[in-house]
């Protein structure tokens, strides 16, 4: 019996596991009390698992330097920076700028705020990378309005959850920062992968607000004319877009063709975003009055998020800065936006620096915590065990794919994201990697379907998130006068389901399109094509005028470089030469004292 225990310990290890998670323990001390407890239980059955238990008391020695390498990792520096910068983001008001200006701009149009929240939520997610801040924002800035002019109130909760979760797959997330981190692969590479799916994502949800715009019109109504402030006049920002798009064109012909041809597309966005800028903030400074005002907003509101994107992502991606030192610019840039709309207050960056340190905190306990469980469950061979689990799935890597999705995507009706990073994303690294499936691929499609983990009821982070801020009461609305009812749980819950059945359909795509995330990789150059060509050296003939070392070229220049003679001295012909006695006189090197020439 005790034997049949110790050859299958690691199954029951990671079923002990669950059973903690499940009973409501802290993850963190889960996983270090399960890895301690059967440390000591692996030591004791090691002699009876017939070498399938590697474990000793000497190797607990090796547990500082593991917490140190956590403790070390300067990776993980992007976590509280990212998160400070999203923090003091939501505090600035940027959120409320971008949705009003937004909202206004597609006010005419069924869905108009639905289109908003859904763009907004993009821009937010590139700039704070925080799901809880983006919903959060979103919840207390749009769903009022929504409810004011009559959304149906399924539809708005679903886009406002839905979109505050683009900030799990939209870089720089933090997710993403993990899942890069526990699978050994660059942060850079790992942004760079998910940026299509991202963008993808979020044209899914625009399709899906488009169609129900025009099967349930009366459910997304358009914003009555009292109701935008900002007037009308979107044919002076189709004329500054068409012109930001000319300099985008011809900056990126240019530097294709004569300098960076690599990072041409990042640097022509760059010059016409601060083009478009410049002109707006010159047509009001000066009161020309060749925009309308509403083009004016549009451009001045969406700009300095687009150029702290810039200054973090485009950074990154131009391999000028680390994803760390991205992390620190991001915030040293949302201060100055704070600053900059007058709300950097020290209330205000105490209370983002206190929140950033609470999740920095809760990310290295459980990190430490997994380190421990780890060492443990890698002595009992618990990794080859999962390996040879799931290497064994039929259907190769679509099978193997394909299972793994299904299993998180279930998972996560328990576990939030961090904790599926932690502890099942490490189990499942080594088998994808044995199987030749990259792993940046695999990340993003593991980073889509963690997504889940906020939307699907009844634990979806991103649910209770809106329902904190979401009314509870009837409530009187001071713009209208109307007595507003109250939002559902039970239609926050159902709102989401659609959006859940997209997310699933990304995943999808993802397995089946993989070059969407693998163009990461640059273009693929075929060997059979290079040509290695050496220059001609001046004075040298082509390398061809060099003379031999045996003696001169014959009808050329006996010592064309002015060396002195290598060969031996002269013989006659048939007749081998024979180096003179007491030394080579030729090359000036005496003979040895005492050695008599070594004859």
């Amino acid at each position: 019996m005790m034997e049949l225990i110790a050859q299958n310990l690691a199954p029951i290890m990671f079923a002990s596991l669950v059973i903690f998670l499940l009973l409501g323990y802290p993850v963190a001390f889960s996983l270090a009390a399960n890895g301690l407890l059967f440390f000591v239980i692996g030591v004791y059955l090691a002699p009876m698992s017939g070498g399938s238990i590697h474990l000793s008391w000497p190797l607990l020695n090796a547990m500082p330097e593991r917490m140190w390498g956590v403790l070390s990792n300067e990776t993980l520096l992007a976590i509280p920076f990212f998160t400070f910068m999203g923090l003091m983001l939501e505090k600035s008001g940027m959120a409320e700028d971008l949705l009003d200006t937004i909202g206004q701009l597609f006010g005419p149009v069924r869905g108009g705020l639905a289109y908003a929240v859904v763009i907004v939520g993009a821009l937010l997610a590139a700039t704070t990378g925080v799901v809880a801040a983006s919903v959060i924002a979103m919840g207390l800035i749009s769903l009022p309005i929504m409810l004011r002019y009559g959304y149906d109130r399924k539809i708005a909760s679903g886009v406002i959850t839905a979109s505050g979760t683009l900030a799990q797959i939209i870089p720089p997330s933090l997710v993403l920062i993990i899942l890069a981190d526990q699978l050994g692969r660059s942060v850079g590479d790992m942004y760079k992968g998910a940026l299509i799916p991202g963008m993808i994502l979020m044209g899914l949800y625009l399709g899906y607000v488009f169609v129900m715009s025009i099967i349930r019109p009366n459910a997304m109504p358009a914003l009555p004319k009292e109701a935008r402030t900002l007037g009308s006049g979107v044919m002076s920002l189709v004329v500054v877009l068409a012109i930001a798009g000319a300099v985008f064109y011809g900056t990126d012909l240019y530097l294709a063709t004569n300098h960076a041809a690599n990072d041409a597309g990042i640097l022509a966005v760059f010059a016409a975003v601060i083009v478009a800028y410049v002109i707006a903030l010159a047509d009001r400074g000066l009161k020309t009055n060749l925009m309308s005002r509403l083009a004016q907003q549009v451009v001045i509101v969406l700009i300095p998020p687009l150029a702290l994107i810039f200054l973090v992502l485009g950074t990154i991606f131009l391999g000028v800065a680390t994803p760390t030192e991205g992390g620190a610019m991001g915030a040293v840039g949302a201060l100055i936006l704070s600053a900059m709309k007058g709300r950097l207050k020290l209330d205000v960056v105490r209370d983002a620096l206190t929140s950033t340190t609470r999740l920095s905190a809760f990310v290295m306990f459980i990190l430490l915590g997994a380190r421990v469980f780890s060492l443990t469950f890698y002595g009992v061979n618990g990794h080859l065990w999962v390996e040879h689990l799931l290497t064994s799935l039929p259907g190769g890597q679509l099978g193997f794919l394909l299972v793994v999705s299904v299993m998180v995507f279930f998972l996560a009706f328990f576990l939030d994201f961090f904790e599926l990073a932690f502890i099942i994303v490490p189990l499942l690294a080594p088998a994808a990697e044995a199987m030749g499936i990259d792993l940046i691929w695999f990340g993003v499609i593991l980073g889509v379907n963690m997504q889940t983990s906020f939307m699907h009821p009844p634990f979806g982070f991103a649910l209770f998130f809106l329902r904190s801020v979401a009314p509870k009461v009837p409530y009187l609305d001071r713009i209208t006068g109307k007595t507003i009812a109250p939002v559902k749980t039970s239609q926050i819950y159902w709102g989401a389901v659609p959006f859940l059945f997209i997310q699933i359909a990304m995943i999808g795509l993802v397995i089946a399109f993989p070059q969407m995330v693998m163009h990461y990789k640059g273009p693929t150059i075929d060997p059979s094509t290079i040509e290695m060509k050496l220059p001609d050296m001046p004075g040298l003939g082509g390398m061809g005028g060099l003379a031999p070392l045996g003696g001169a070229p014959s009808g050329g220049d006996s010592n064309p470089l002015g060396l002195p003679p290598l060969g031996m001295p002269g013989a006659p012909t048939g007749q081998p030469a024979t180096p003179p006695q007491g030394g080579d006189a030729s090359l000036g090197i005496p003979a040895p004292a005492g050695l008599g020439g070594l004859n």
